[in-house]
């Protein structure tokens, strides 16, 4: 059974942590930017694959999923769902490292501008294609 409430809420929620990313943004805290850009992206595929009857799995990244079950997604998001997967599985490869870093690595002086960048406007992306498609009601 579907959970529409829930798949819009996702999704809704996903558009307000992408706002909340151009305070970090303007932070210049590039490593968070980077972090919370994985959690708009998984919230908002997360909320398409429900709207979409997929039960999706307890991971971060989905986009095996995705492309596994592209038929079931609307039908204009065909053509999407590569671009979908590959911000997903991009955006995932970073996401701990981005908040805790490691015994070499601070995260606050790895991430560049261009990364923020690149994973804002990944998020934006993906919120932008999936929208439109997630709505509590059929």
């Amino acid at each position: 059974m579907r959970n529409r409430e829930l798949a819009a809420d996702y999704v809704r929620r996903a558009k307000i942590r992408l706002r909340a990313l151009d305070v970090l943004y303007e932070g210049e805290s590039w490593a968070d930017v980077v972090r919370e850009s994985q959690e708009v992206v998984e919230l908002a595929l997360k909320g398409l694959l429900r709207a979409s009857g997929i039960e999706p799995p307890r991971v971060h990244d989905v986009s095996a999923l995705l492309l596994a079950e592209r038929d079931r997604l609307p039908e204009v998001l065909h053509s999407s769902a590569e671009r979908l997967a590959s911000i997903s599985r991009e955006l995932r490869r970073d996401r701990e490292l981005s908040f805790y870093g490691a015994e070499d690595l601070t995260p606050s002086d790895f991430y560049s501008r261009e990364d923020a960048s690149r994973a804002r406007d990944g998020a934006a992306t993906v919120v932008r294609l999936v929208g439109p498609h997630v709505r509590a009601t059929p």
